[in-house]
């Protein structure tokens, strides 16, 4: 049995209710990735996958789907077929799409019982962050990855009381200067750590975000340079979007 060792420890009932919950992720990048690689491992049946990138050579450091072999190919197509080597059973939905003002309203929120949102474009992560406070669903949301080295210093707070990191920074000032607040409280992944780029940009690659890198899936513009980001910190952010979703399921059964 596959998830035998995880319904050891959560039990039948939360495997149970892991196994029916709908996941989507807006993002397969260093954090999405490795999220949507843990939920499924874990015993998540039903995801959803939104991404609008391909695998470039500069993803294959840190990003759960791509190795030299995936390089060229739509990043959601990649990740589909890697999870579902893990779990062929498994019920995922690749969207090769960006998620900005014209592409929102063929996403219905309201139809999944979790959103995660991995995703970079300053404006596009206010639109989600507001779309998916609104629905029924649960948002959990990463904050910057790159520019870190030390996963240690990975923290969960609401989004109003994450502090340095610059990306959570802009959403607020975003959301003050548009005069409105999410529509409900909602858990974030970040890490206050801030380090400078010590190298040169040697593939002249543009799909990353000046306040870090949580996933390629953003929108292509306003990106004026590329930050360096590491395994070791944007996959535990993904386990911890992940574990987010997971313990919230199995504290619905208490």
């Amino acid at each position: 049995m596959y998830f035998s060792r995880s319904n050891l420890l959560l039990g039948d009932e939360a495997m149970q209710r892991l196994a029916t919950a709908r996941v989507i992720i807006f993002g397969t990048g260093g954090v999405g990735s490795w999220c949507a690689e843990s939920l499924i491992r874990t015993g998540l049946r039903h995801l959803t996958l939104v991404d609008f990138d391909t695998v470039s050579p500069s993803n294959v450091n840190r990003q759960a789907m791509a190795t030299a072999r995936t390089i060229g190919k739509v990043k959601v197509d990649a990740m589909r077929t890697h999870l579902l080597e893990i779990n062929p059973d498994a019920d995922i939905t690749a969207v090769n799409s960006i998620y900005n003002a014209d592409t929102a309203d063929s996403f219905h929120l309201d139809n999944y019982d979790y959103v995660i949102d991995a995703i970079d474009s300053l404006r596009d992560k206010v639109l989600l962050i507001q779309r998916a406070t609104a629905s029924r669903a649960c948002l959990f949301s990463a904050m910057g990855a790159a520019l870190k080295s030390d996963p240690t210093r990975l923290q969960v707070a609401e989004f109003w009381k994450v502090r340095g990191c610059p990306l959570a920074a802009a959403l607020r000032r975003s959301f003050k200067r548009m005069g409105c607040r999410p529509a409900k409280k909602f858990l974030c992944v970040f890490s206050e750590e801030l380090l400078k780029n010590k190298g040169a940009d040697k593939n002249g690659d543009n799909n990353t975000q000046p306040c870090g890198e949580t996933t390629a899936a953003a929108s292509p513009i306003n990106k004026p340079h590329t930050n360096g980001s590491l395994v070791q910190v944007t996959a535990p952010a993904g386990f911890t979007l992940a574990s987010l979703v997971i313990n919230n399921i199995c504290q619905a059964e208490q």
